[in-house]
């Protein structure tokens, strides 16, 4: 237990540092935890809402915030590369997620050439059906990619690294309230990049 914590406690730390200075994306990135909590809840009992809410909102905000906000140049803070912070990503890099998302933008097209996704669904009456069932496959894609990415791990990098990430994930919506919480006001006082005092100190 002892090494699964320290494990956590360092996915989460080389997460921060390396991909959370920009105020604007601490900002996305608390309303993508709100989202994501919304959509924890919502999952029981509305599923294809949940999707929706954890696509829409939460997805789009929390990747806007790094794929437009965040710096991509020399990484002053931890004497780094960009490339070098995103060959070592242990989740989802830019290029993941790039693949991800366009999984996710294409796949309302499949159901609209197939409506029945290979004989998963009965083929959608209606528009509100058909947007239904776009939610399901956003739904499984979700939890696809999470898998499939722990799967990744396991075999590359072993399991806990794989155990951790996968719990690391789950739960970082709640870490993000309690790390970013703050970064609006920041960003209304004109801040808009985290001077990262805390990474110098331990650097």
């Amino acid at each position: 237990m002892h090494g699964f914590l320290t494990e956590l406690k360092k996915q989460r730390w080389d997460d921060h540092r390396y991909y959370h200075h920009s105020r604007i994306n601490q900002s996305l990135h608390l309303v993508s935890a709100c989202s994501f909590l919304t959509a924890y809840v919502t999952v029981f009992t509305h599923p294809a809402a949940a999707a929706l809410i954890g696509w829409f909102v939460a997805m789009v905000s929390r990747q806007a915030g790094h794929f437009f906000f965040e710096p991509k140049g020399y990484d002053e803070v931890n004497a780094a590369t960009h490339e070098h912070k995103e060959a070592i990503k242990v989740g989802y890099n830019l290029r993941r997620k790039v693949v991800l998302l366009t999984l996710w933008a294409l796949s309302p097209l499949v159901l609209w050439f197939d409506p029945t996704l290979f004989g998963v669904f009965r083929g959608a009456t209606g528009h509100a059906e058909f947007v239904n069932h776009v939610c399901y496959v956003w739904l499984a894609l979700g939890l696809g990619a999470l898998v499939f990415r722990t799967v990744q791990l396991f075999i590359q990098q072993g399991l806990l690294t794989g155990a951790v990430w996968f719990t690391k994930i789950l739960t970082d919506p709640f870490h993000d309230i309690k790390l970013y919480g703050r970064a609006p006001l920041y960003l209304l006082r004109g801040e808009l990049r985290d001077p990262m005092a805390d990474v110098a100190h331990r650097a």
